[in-house]
């Protein structure tokens, strides 16, 4: 069951926004549960003291008190792998966002539009994460990673070393090979050498790609571009 979070201090939003969330599950066809608010300081209360866990949180920038951004801060530390879309008016948030690693941006004079396919790229995120692993077999080894902990993964010689978790673990096949048994839309080639998990990637930087542990691996010229194009598509937005 996927844990979602709506909050916004606009009642009438709230409830806008909650069908809408409802509505992505049932196309989805996932089983959620809603939890809404009107301030953001209950919602910190509730992860913060009650260690409320949710997957996705919908969530208003421009707020009393602690804005959205400001409450993405906090909720990072306590929900780390939660997916928080930024709902805001105004545009100029996209980069900050980007920075503090929210997985959608949607502007409130597109939401109709926007937000349905925000929360649905969401959900088969989530449940992409929680339940795929890639596994490595020999004849004295098995090891199954799951895929959300895999940063990046590198050609190592004869070898390909899949690096997740702070830990390499190496199998012999080809890059190429692996790429294509790991069949999932989230892995990018960076490079002829290096693939990487785009739900890893905090920025793109003076030609390379900084993941969330700090890791910088540099992106090729014939990449780049295309590097940039499918992590706006994941973000939604071109900022």
């Amino acid at each position: 069951m996927l844990h979602i979070a709506v909050c916004d201090d606009d009642p009438a939003a709230v409830r806008t926004h909650k069908k809408m969330a409802e509505s992505c599950l049932r196309q989805c066809r996932s089983i959620g549960e809603i939890n809404v608010y009107t301030s953001g300081d209950n919602l910190l209360y509730d992860i913060v003291e009650d260690h409320f866990f949710f997957d996705l949180i919908l969530l208003d920038i421009e707020m009393p008190g602690n804005t959205g951004m400001e409450m993405a801060e906090k909720i990072k530390p306590y929900l780390p792998d939660v997916k928080i879309i930024f709902i805001t008016s105004h545009i100029e948030y996209a980069i900050d966002a980007f920075e503090l690693s929210v997985f959608r941006y949607v502007p409130k004079n597109d939401i109709a539009k926007r937000l349905p396919a925000a929360i649905q790229d969401a959900v088969k995120l989530i449940e992409l994460e929680s339940g795929k692993f890639y596994t490595i077999q020999t004849s004295s080894r098995l090891e199954r990673i799951p895929y959300k902990e895999i940063c990046h993964i590198e050609r190592d010689g004869k070898n390909t070393g899949i690096t997740a978790s702070g830990k390499v673990s190496r199998v012999r096949k080809s890059l190429q090979q692996v790429y294509e048994e790991l069949d999932a839309d989230e892995f990018i080639f960076i490079d002829r050498g290096c693939i990487v998990n785009i739900i890893h990637i905090m920025q793109i930087k003076n030609g390379t790609a900084v993941l969330k542990d700090g890791t910088v691996l540099p992106i090729s010229r014939s990449h780049l571009q295309g590097v940039k194009e499918q992590l706006n598509r994941y973000w939604g937005a071109h900022i």
